[in-house]
């Protein structure tokens, strides 16, 4: 039986197009491994979203080509978006590579993998038009007890950052009843945790029904039996609407936890970014969520550095940052992507300004998140439990206030042993930095 290593780089919503893949591959009855060294076939699902994404699927390329060399790899397949910006680049540069798919012919992997193994070069790029449909059964990579739920493709924003909508194309949101078909499917196989993501969720629907749908979506979701939480990812700030806090409000299931990514808060910034809104339209949007939500987390993301920022651009960024007191915050520096209008902007700002920048915003973002994870303590809340910590009377857990990789934890120190993906609940008995401290509240599990 061949065997295969998948390599999965980039964001969750790549995650998903790969346990896709892996979904189909399982009914081909390849056998996995982990281990460069045992594969026949080796697929890598790669990201360019920044420079550092970028290099690290070239490298990654590169590595499996020359590794191709020296072991028994018959068949090198690269897909996503890499492959959907460079597919020329990689074809004349890298001749080891039997195979590319494009960001939205993922579902051709057995086709691609059978021709690379023929000895046939295969190449598939669909427009990026359409969702993908495919049947096979998702294999899921993140636990079990959790999942990413993708509820659309693509993008109409063109920040003039972004490479996205040229790699991923225009907004395109998938079936309401084929995503609570998925949802029901992923609850079956013992996910407790949906956790909605695309390039943004907040304009779910408008192509399809004419009109803001998330808000239908997640009345259908908290339906579905088995799923404890339903978690909101990406909603750009603008695009937040009131039957929307309507609904996380009436679902039970529903995380009081949004992701709104800002990008900055000076004017100037955010209009050569392309953003739609200003400071004071941010400042509206927050206090008007925290005041319909008051237990509501609110997690962001900032860019350090965007050319043209000025050092008076920074310290109202900071000032912002201060005043509204985010629960959760990652910085990121101006990353220069070709073929975006920023790319040839003035002031390109220097890296090591950048990394200044980044480290004066996080270091501001960890003195507000002790705060408020010290005044969590004697709270309690539900804890999903996520392992144990070696050699400890102690397990690592998720809040409602943590998405999984991207925010903190709690340890939890008991004797009573505990499993992975076991619910809790938890009393906050102290804090670090950035993550608290806790005992179990009862004996309660689910």
């Amino acid at each position: 039986m061949m065997k295969l290593l998948f390599i999965s780089l980039g964001c969750d919503k790549n995650l998903v197009d790969t346990e896709y893949m892996l979904g189909l591959l399982a009914e081909e009855k390849v056998a996995l491994t982990d281990d460069e060294y045992e594969a026949d076939i080796i697929v890598i699902n790669t990201c360019c979203f920044i420079n550092d994404a970028k290099e690290e699927s070239i490298n990654t390329i590169l590595e499996m080509a020359e590794h191709k060399h020296d072991a028994n790899v018959k068949a090198l397949i690269v897909t996503g978006c890499l492959a959907e910006r460079y597919r020329d680049e990689i074809r004349t540069e890298i001749p080891e590579v039997d195979a590319i798919l494009g960001t939205n012919s993922y579902t051709d992997i057995c086709s691609a993998i059978q021709e690379a193994l023929s000895g046939n070069f295969y190449t598939k790029f669909l427009p990026l038009d359409e969702i993908p449909s495919i049947h096979a059964k998702r294999s899921v990579t993140t636990g079990g007890h959790y999942a990413y739920l993708k509820i659309a493709e693509g993008c109409d924003k063109h920040c003039t950052y972004c490479i996205i909508p040229k790699i991923r194309g225009a907004y395109r949101s998938v079936p309401m009843e084929v995503l609570v078909e998925q949802a029901k499917e992923l609850a079956a196989g013992g996910v407790k945790e949906l956790i909605l993501v695309a390039q943004e969720t907040t304009r779910y629907g408008v192509d399809l029904y004419g009109e803001k749908s998330l808000h239908r979506l997640l009345d259908e979701l908290n339906q579905i039996s088995g799923i404890f939480w339903i978690r909101i990812l990406y909603c750009y700030p603008e695009e937040i609407y009131d039957k929307l806090i309507d609904a996380i409000l009436r679902n039970n299931k529903v995380c009081h936890y949004l992701d709104i990514p800002i990008q900055h808060a000076s004017d100037s910034v955010l209009k050569r970014m392309g953003r739609k809104t200003g400071h004071d339209d941010l400042v509206r949007i927050i206090t008007h969520l925290r005041e319909r939500i008051p237990d509501l987390t609110l997690r962001t993301t900032v860019i350090c550095g965007f050319p043209g920022e000025t050092e008076e651009d920074h310290e109202e960024l900071m000032q912002f940052i201060n005043d509204m007191e985010f629960d959760r915050l990652g910085a990121f520096t101006y990353s220069m992507e070709e073929d975006t209008p920023a790319a040839g902007f003035d002031h390109q700002i220097d890296e090591q300004q950048k990394k200044a920048w980044q480290a004066d915003v996080m270091e501001l973002q960890e003195e507000i998140i002790f705060d408020k994870n010290e005044e969590m303590a004697g709270n309690s809340l539900f804890v999903f439990i996520e392992g144990k910590v070696a050699d400890e009377n102690a397990y690592i857990g998720r809040t409602y206030r943590d998405a999984p990789d991207v925010d903190g934890y709690i340890f939890i120190h008991t004797k009573t042993e505990l499993m992975t993906g076991d619910i809790v609940y938890a009393r906050v008995t102290g804090a670090y930095e950035y993550d608290l401290i806790g005992e179990l509240a009862d004996e309660f599990t689910k």
